[in-house]
């Protein structure tokens, strides 16, 4: 990319380089990455930017706006705002950069989005803080609707809207903002790094596998990243809900995901409210058959379709679709219910799928999808957006040998996204790559017991994982733990556990408190 910097009409930066989140809304909710007290020492001493934040209005950028370029006193920092565009389209996508004024250590952060909000320009303010340069994009349309893929004029896709969101945004944003950073700052960014969750966490991998030149780490929590499959899953409990003619309240599905979690509890030899491994939990719901939950009770039938969902979707032939949800996850915002008597409420991101992205239809609303229509939009959805939207493709040797290392997280109790899809990607990578202590060399899976979608819940949260990022990158020190803390409603520590690369886990050595992360040993799974 040629970039031309001009001031008073005069050339003073010609730049050639071959550069190839996370937010509120959607999926993720914000989740911490770094101690507050982590401090990122400038790499080239330090930098006074080469000209007034305004005159970036001036730069050239090919296919690219600058709509401005002002001070935000909020964060002292220059936020440009661009807008790129693909031709022969006619899109818009907007990026947002923020430029720190003073104390620049050196390094661009990118941030990503939830659900189908590509991402928020809100977000810059915390990497700003720390002395980042940093990026977000809407990835071409704002707000989080799907409605964005399609055009109910013509009725037809928006599939240059659909290439930008899915991919293009995220890549133009980092192409955009290191070139701002090397315009402001008279230099590059000498390291660059992506921090994402859900979407954000696909978005992450996507730059990865497609792009494996434009960051040096990357940190990727309950990643999205094979969206053609689970989107359909998630609408998987209610069309089983509506085939049974049976559609079991919230109160049902606490109710049998708190017997769960009690049976199961001590499975590890502690007994602290978490399954710490879901994954091989074989507990049936049929034993809380007869239950009184309220003034009615759980039945044969409550029983049926809890195990499906927990079983995951399944063709005709009975034959494995995808994952279900794991034991301990809370099936309410999937299995959701709303009425009297009670119909089906469809997770709104997956119904958004349907009807724009499948069914081409916004006023389809999900509450008589049946498990046979199911699998037929399972086989469009796979076939059709695939190649465009998934990001689990395996083969990370560009990447790897960029020299980017990728850290990747997932909770085990994760009730809108099934880790055993990261899991299984993180698997296939593992064998691609050459095998488990090749890969972790540049990348590594942590699994954080009792989680959710947004690292809440009865099990310890990770904390950090940005700084053990920043040290591998930067230090050569892989991370052989991340710590996770629980805090009480007054901010206090009440628990710690390490986290250790996957496939090992942690296991109680027998003797001390069991909230304390310095009596748990690292272990092998049993199974």
């Amino acid at each position: 990319m040629r970039i031309l910097y001009l001031k008073n009409g005069i050339s003073v930066v010609t730049l050639v380089t071959a550069l190839s989140f996370y937010a509120t809304g959607g999926f993720a909710q914000p989740i911490p990455t770094s101690s507050s007290a982590s401090t990122f020492n400038p790499v080239y001493g330090e930098v006074i930017p080469t000209c007034d934040c305004e005159d970036l209005t001036k730069v050239t950028i090919p296919n690219t706006t600058i709509e401005s370029a002002v001070v935000d006193p909020k964060n002292g920092s220059c936020q440009v705002t661009a807008v790129v565009n693909h031709p022969p389209a006619n899109d818009r996508v907007k990026v947002w950069i923020a430029l720190p004024l003073k104390n620049w250590n050196g390094r661009f952060y990118g941030t990503g989005g939830g659900g189908f909000m590509g991402g928020n320009a809100g977000r810059l303010s915390e990497p700003v803080a720390k002395g980042f340069a940093a990026g977000a994009t809407d990835t071409g349309h704002d707000g989080g609707s799907g409605a964005f893929a399609l055009d109910t004029v013509n009725h037809r896709l928006n599939w240059q809207s659909i290439r930008d969101n899915a991919y293009l945004g995220i890549h133009d944003m980092t192409v955009v903002g290191r070139a701002f950073v090397q315009v402001f700052y008279g230099k590059p960014a000498r390291y660059s790094y992506f921090v994402g969750a859900s979407t954000g966490g696909k978005q992450g991998l996507m730059e990865a596998q497609r792009f494996p030149e434009d960051y040096d780490g990357i940190v990727s929590m309950c990643p999205a990243i094979n969206w053609s499959r689970f989107l359909i899953a998630d609408l998987w409990p209610q069309a089983v809900m509506f085939d049974a003619k049976n559609y079991v309240s919230k109160e049902k599905l606490d109710a049998v995901t708190k017997a769960v979690i009690s049976a199961s509890d001590g499975a590890d030899g502690v007994v602290d409210g978490v399954i710490d491994d879901p994954l091989h939990c074989t507990w049936d719901p049929k034993v809380f058959v007869g239950t009184a939950v309220g003034e009615s009770k759980f039945t044969e039938a409550d029983a049926d379709v809890v195990r499906k969902i927990w079983e995951g979707p399944r063709a005709k032939d009975g034959s494995f679709l995808w994952y279900g949800l794991t034991r301990g996850a809370n099936p309410s915002a999937l299995a959701g219910t709303k009425g009297n008597p009670l119909t089906g409420a469809p997770f709104s991101i997956a119904l958004d799928w349907f009807r724009y992205f499948l069914l081409l239809d916004p006023k389809w609303d999900g509450t008589s999808l049946t498990c046979d229509e199911l699998e037929l939009l399972w086989n469009q959805s796979v076939d059709q957006y695939t190649e465009v939207f998934n990001a689990d493709n395996p083969d990370l040797t560009r990447f790897r040998d960029h020299g980017g290392k990728l850290i990747i997280m997932h909770g085990l109790a994760d009730q809108l996204i099934f880790p055993q899809g990261t899991i299984n990607y993180f698997e296939r990578v593992q064998s691609r790559m050459g095998g488990t202590e090749t890969t972790s060399k540049f990348a590594r899976l942590f699994l954080v017991p009792a989680v959710d979608h947004g690292f809440r819940g009865a099990g310890p949260g990770p904390v950090g994982q940005f700084d053990a990022l920043f040290r591998w990158v930067e230090e050569g020190k892989a991370p052989d733990l991340i710590m996770a803390e629980l805090r009480d409603k007054s901010g206090d520590i009440v628990m710690t556990r390490p986290l250790f690369p996957y496939p090992q886990i942690a296991r109680y050595s027998g003797s001390g408190s069991t909230n304390d992360a310095a009596n748990f040993l690292k272990s092998l799974p049993a199974h």
